[in-house]
């Protein structure tokens, strides 16, 4: 079997294309796959579609990417932190679909396991209803709504087998599961890579058969969106 390990981010995303869409894990700055943003900066791909939670904040995370004015449409749920995307939205540069949080995460998951839509009640009555089928469900208004694919995903796993197989850690693990089983093309940076069979079958949290490319991050930040201390 061919090694799923690349050397680099660099050379784990050298496809990324021109208009592709790519889903980016992480839930604020908690559990972002960095080093592979920063790839994608350093490789400049334009008109991207990117599918996160958030867009990280205007210097960390996606954020440098819409700071190089790569992305041209963001499918989001927060976005309250991040500056630069508020003013590119305002100003018209950027597109932008807000998805309820709840929501978003189901129209990943139903992307992964092949349901094309569903239907739930969140956002009826609200412009999130705005142009979507509607329907009664034992009297209460339902919307449908439509399942999302990518052709990349980027997830940042806490340790991760050369099959790809792959642990996230506590809170990090948010939206990275569900976005890996979503893509054409899943590409994994761990803090780990250890042997093939080292984890035990029940840890698992993704099976490394929706894993193609896998990377080991030489560095992490891990800041923090907002500092919030007590006055001595």
């Amino acid at each position: 079997m061919k090694s799923k390990i690349y050397k680099s981010a660099d050379d784990a995303i050298f496809d990324v294309f021109d208009g592709a869409t790519i889903m980016c894990g992480g839930f604020g700055l908690c559990g972002i796959p960095e080093n592979l943003i920063q790839a994608l900066r350093k490789k400049g791909s334009k008109n991207l579609t990117c599918i996160s939670n958030n867009a990280g904040v205007s210097d960390f995370g996606l954020g440098i990417v819409m700071a190089n004015k790569q992305i041209k449409k963001m499918i989001s749920s927060y976005v309250g932190e991040n500056e630069l995307f508020e003013k590119q939205y305002l100003s018209g540069e950027l597109e932008v679909e807000f998805c309820p949080q709840g929501t978003l995460a189901e129209r990943i998951r139903a992307g992964g396991a092949g349901i094309p839509g569903f239907y739930t009640p969140t956002g009826v009555g609200t412009k999130v209803a705005e142009g979507k089928e509607t329907k009664d469900f034992d009297g209460r208004t339902y919307i449908l709504e439509r399942a999302l694919k990518a052709d990349f995903a980027f997830v940042k796993a806490w340790k991760a087998d050369e099959y790809g197989n792959l642990l996230f850690r506590k809170s990090t693990r948010n939206f990275n599961p569900m976005m890996a089983t979503a893509a054409k093309v899943t590409i994994v940076e761990a803090e780990e890579i250890v042997a093939t069979g080292t984890f035990d079958p029940d840890q698992i949290h993704v099976p490394g058969v929706y894993v193609k490319r896998i990377i080991k991050g030489p560095s992490y930040v891990k800041r923090i969106e907002n500092l919030t201390v007590r006055e001595a």
